[in-house]
């Protein structure tokens, strides 16, 4: 109940209109409450108390984490406290994947020796090339990618001690070091080309693109650009917040499930086109929009409700996704060396009248970073199968990451949400020949 007093206080006061009765809330973190803290708003005893209804959690914190920051109305977005921009001019992959595992920047030998570390774990055990030939022929990629993430967990059952920090860091060096070579084992296997080993004098990146790309020749030496680019959206894509596929990843573990079964998970939400498919959907609107003498109808078409503008808008941006604008100066470093895609001059159209149209704009319409990254993935010479693959290298360290700081925090119990039923009361059951 509301205790009576004067002056301002960090609390919330609320009225049951039903009973007449005043509660007061405590206000955390400026703007938050505890859902628990409705239980005690009742109508009577017996009641089980009041509780909020949010369909895909569009209003409601499971969580308190420090990993990833994110200001949608300002177009903000921090690693650690490190501005994006800062990461992805000035870092590599691998120095942003510490960073976020281990909470800090890294010192020179604390990179070299976690550069060492994954190196150490990048080839798989030889028993996944079964696993691996067991595969239809024409096997979506990250179909594969995420069955085999899921098989590691019985090659490792160490994996199951998710309350040793010691074993926890072992196995996320390992998926990290891992994810590259099963991702190529899966593209190879699609394309029908044989298994390619790790080369492990090459970089992190440089020797995803060996294992992707080399064919017949021992020594491959991939291009400094394709390289840098490849790295930079690996920077970009390695943590979100707490989207689905991160809260899937939550979830399971919260279960204390071991951290192969529950990356393989998130994987499988990363899957779904609503998540890790929407710069594919992005290239086939501009393939289908064919030249940028068809763009005055195709937006006609969008502005009458009749087409979507695939790559623009974002459920937390409210402004211009900071990803988009890096991603749109690396596709320009791309094709300088690839040569134009045609498909750049659409999207530069469609992204210049977006942000000029008040249609557009009052709609916060911006470019996110899907609408760019799937042509630099095109330009790459990846087929789109493996777009979703490749949304997940780069991400499994932010799902670590997060997998991690949920089993430290003791808050956190396993995931069991409410639900309001709304079925049929208590029936008689009734003899199959007397019903209907």
């Amino acid at each position: 109940m509301a205790e009576s007093g004067t002056g301002p206080r960090n609390t919330l006061s609320i009225r049951d209109n039903r009973t007449g009765r005043d509660y007061e809330v405590e206000v955390h973190e400026g703007n938050v409450i505890r859902a628990m803290d409705l239980r005690q708003i009742r109508v009577n005893e017996d009641d089980f108390g009041m509780m909020s209804y949010d369909p895909a959690f569009t209003n409601t914190a499971s969580t308190r984490s420090s990993i990833t920051e994110i200001d949608g109305a300002r177009g903000i977005l921090r690693y650690r406290g490190y501005p994006i921009e800062q990461l992805a001019e000035k870092s590599t992959f691998l120095e942003v994947a510490y960073l976020l595992l281990k909470g800090d920047l890294p010192t020179a030998d604390e990179l070299d020796t976690f550069i060492h570390d994954v190196t150490f774990h990048t080839y798989a055990h030889e028993n996944v090339i079964k696993l691996l030939n067991g595969f239809r022929y024409d096997a979506h990629a990250m179909g594969i990618a995420t069955s085999l993430v899921s098989a590691l967990s019985t090659f490792y059952p160490d994996a199951k001690e998710v309350h040793d920090p010691e074993k926890r860091w072992i196995q996320i060096v390992r998926l990290v070091a891992k994810m590259p070579t099963l991702a190529a084992f899966a593209y190879r296997h699609h394309r029908g080309l044989p298994y390619v080993y790790p080369e492990n004098e090459l970089s992190y990146t440089a020797n995803f693109l060996n294992m992707l790309f080399r064919i017949g020749v021992r020594d491959y030496a991939p291009s400094p650009v394709l390289e840098r680019a490849l790295d930079v959206l690996f920077i970009l894509h390695a943590d979100h917040e707490q989207n689905c596929s991160t809260t899937t990843m939550r979830v399971i573990g919260s279960a204390h499930a071991d951290p192969f079964c529950a990356l393989s998970g998130a994987m499988a939400a990363l899957y779904g086109p609503l998540h890790g498919g929407a710069n594919e959907a992005v290239l086939r609107m501009l393939t289908e929009i064919g030249s940028t003498d068809n763009i005055p109808a195709f937006m006609e078409s969008v502005r009458k409700g009749e087409r979507r503008l695939m790559g623009f808008g974002h459920r937390v941006y409210k402004a211009y996704d900071p990803r988009a604008s890096i991603i749109k100066t690396t596709a320009h470093e791309v094709f300088e060396f690839t040569g134009r895609n045609p498909l750049l001059d659409i999207a530069l159209e469609l992204e210049k009248i977006a942000l000029q149209e008040e249609y557009f704009v009052s709609r916060n319409l911006y470019p996110n970073v899907d609408f760019y990254s799937g042509l630099i993935y095109q330009a790459l010479g990846f087929p789109v199968e493996m777009f979703p693959v490749l949304f997940a290298i780069p991400r499994t360290v932010g799902w670590l990451a997060q997998w991690e700081e949920m089993l430290e925090d003791s808050e956190q119990k396993i995931a069991r949400p409410r639900q309001i039923y709304t079925g049929a009361g208590e029936r008689n059951w009734v003899p199959i020949a007397d019903r209907g």
